[in-house]
């Protein structure tokens, strides 16, 4: 993955996004789908160029999948309509046996690229035996891409959407580029109408590249600089956990190197890492989709503020959620058949939800511990009183399931636990805040450094409060995407350009720290 393919990169802004929106806005209507199509691939080709075949086959094995399963509906819904008709051998279509093979011809890709040696790890260990490992490196986007492609393929079996017929316009979906290589998981349902028609407005070129701008502004200036935060912590760790003589790599000390609240600070800034990183690729998504004429569904909505795990899954990564609520969820029985039952497809949708996003026990572990939360919430027990409680609750939780997300095996993410909770302290904040290196700082770092140097371990004590401050804050929801909101303020109107000007070029200027997308490698 090279640095090229990422939306807050010099390349992609200045030389790619400005090219294609002047031959797609100079187009006429009947070729814009075919330019966003080569847009998309060239996008994909120049970061992922030798799994480009791979898509192509993805989408043309979509297309070809689709129309064959609306042809043998059509054949069982012409045989049902007749059914005095009994001369000969039965004409009925095989649509469920055709949906079938092309969900596990595209299912199976998936498996083979992303699970294949998880696989084969995991029978080797059990078994003892030697099944070779494939080593073949994850094709970006192939988690996105491959649910798109079956949930067309199942909402046309349902007859929920009749199955495209052009094939540039189906390209075009499943490759547009806003939203190939990391969601949101957009539905065929959701954009057919937009394939064919769409309007393409200053008003909603405006609203685009606001919101674009806003995710651009929480990837590089807050995703990184907490990305700068975990990183010292880190480094620290790791170099007093070797100094103690406890373990040779990772964070695995039961309370050395940076103590209960160190280790908390960092579980805590990695989820948030990880959540603005996320959110603000789905807003620059969500933003470019827009300025091309398309409406994507949200993918976050404040799940910091959630009062339960249930209510987390419904805030947080919201387009997968309903991806395995409608495929996955509602097929198995839903809440049809008995609350144990029910209980039962809830833990088999977040196993299934934890393996989705890494090919380890890890998630999976990670995946048990969130049904475990949201069976739970199913249970008729007594809450707490408060609804501050309730968040707060939540919000500890979830910190600490995540643990699992960082951790390289579930001994390291326990021992991480075992830290949290384990009370001791180190002393640690001012040696981690002087460790801090953050270009977004640069200027002033680089100014003091040469005229009052005495200040500069005071200055960083600084910023990370204030990142320690971000960090509560968003409990009680989000304030970047605010920014926004700002817009329909009485009075502040005209100051809603520049503040989006300001933190446009803030942004680009602290662009030479940037660090690639976390979700790039689930």
């Amino acid at each position: 993955m090279v640095r090229s393919l990422l939306f807050s990169s010099i390349t992609f802004l200045y030389y790619f996004l400005p090219a294609v929106l002047v031959i797609y806005y100079l187009a006429s209507a009947k070729v814009k789908n075919l330019i966003l199509f080569l847009a998309s691939f060239v996008f994909y080709l120049w970061g992922e160029p030798k799994y480009s075949v791979l898509l192509l086959f993805s989408v043309t094995a979509g297309y070809m999948g689709g129309r064959c399963i609306e042809y043998q509906r059509q054949k069982k819904c012409v045989c049902a309509a007749d059914p005095a008709d009994r001369s000969g051998k039965y004409k009925g279509g095989h649509d469920r046996l055709v949906v079938g093979i092309f969900t596990a011809m595209t299912l199976g890709l998936l498996v083979f690229f992303k699970y294949m040696d998880f696989l084969a790890d995991s029978v080797n260990r059990i078994l003892g035996t030697h099944v070779p490992m494939v080593q073949i490196a994850l094709p970006v986007g192939i988690s996105f891409y491959t649910f798109q492609i079956i949930s067309y393929y199942v909402d046309v079996y349902r007859g929920e959407v009749a199955a495209e017929h052009n094939f540039v316009d189906f390209a075009a979906y499943v490759t547009m580029f806003p939203q190939l290589i990391a969601g949101p998981i957009v539905r065929f349902q959701s954009v057919q109408a937009e394939l064919k028609h769409r309007e393409i407005t200053w008003e909603k070129t405006g609203e685009g590249a606001a919101r674009f701008v806003c995710g651009l502004c929480k990837k590089v200036l807050i995703a990184d600089s907490l990305a700068s935060l975990v990183s010292a912590l880190q480094n620290i760790s790791e170099t007093a956990a070797k100094t103690e003589a406890v373990v040779t790599t990772g964070i695995r000390a039961e309370g050395a190197g940076i103590g209960t609240l160190g280790y908390w600070v960092l579980a805590l800034a990695f989820m948030l890492q990880l959540y603005y990183d996320f959110s603000g690729y789905s807003d620059m998504a969500i933003g470019l989709g827009k300025i091309l004429g398309f409406t994507f569904p949200e993918n976050f909505r404040y799940p910091f503020i959630s009062k339960s795990i249930s209510e987390f899954w419904r805030r947080w990564h919201m387009t997968l959620g309903r991806f395995f609520t409608r495929y996955v969820y509602i097929p198995l029985g839903g809440n049809r058949r008995g609350k144990m039952r029910t209980l039962c497809n809830v833990m088999i949708v977040m196993l299934l939800s934890g393996l989705w996003h890494g090919a380890a026990w890890t998630f999976v572990l990670w995946g048990f511990l969130h049904g475990v939360g949201m069976i739970w919430d199913n249970l008729e027990h007594p809450h707490l009183p408060k609804k501050w409680m309730r968040q707060a609750a939540t919000f500890a939780y979830v910190c600490m399931t995540f643990v699992f997300f960082r951790a390289e095996s579930i001994a390291q993410g326990i021992d991480v636990l075992k830290s949290i909770v384990s009370l001791k302290w180190n002393g640690f904040v001012f040696q981690m805040a002087s460790a801090l290196d953050m270009t977004e700082c640069y200027m002033i770092t680089k100014a003091l450094s040469m005229k009052l140097p005495g200040l500069l371990s005071w200055f960083w004590l600084g910023i990370f409060v204030v990142l320690i401050a971000i960090c509560v804050r968003v409990l009680f929801g989000e304030k970047v995407s605010g920014v926004v909101a700002l817009q329909r303020q009485k009075g502040y109107g005209r100051l809603y350009p520049v503040l989006l000007a300001v933190l446009f070029t803030w942004s680009i200027i602290s662009m030479t720290g940037v660090s690639e997308y976390l979700y790039f490698s689930f």
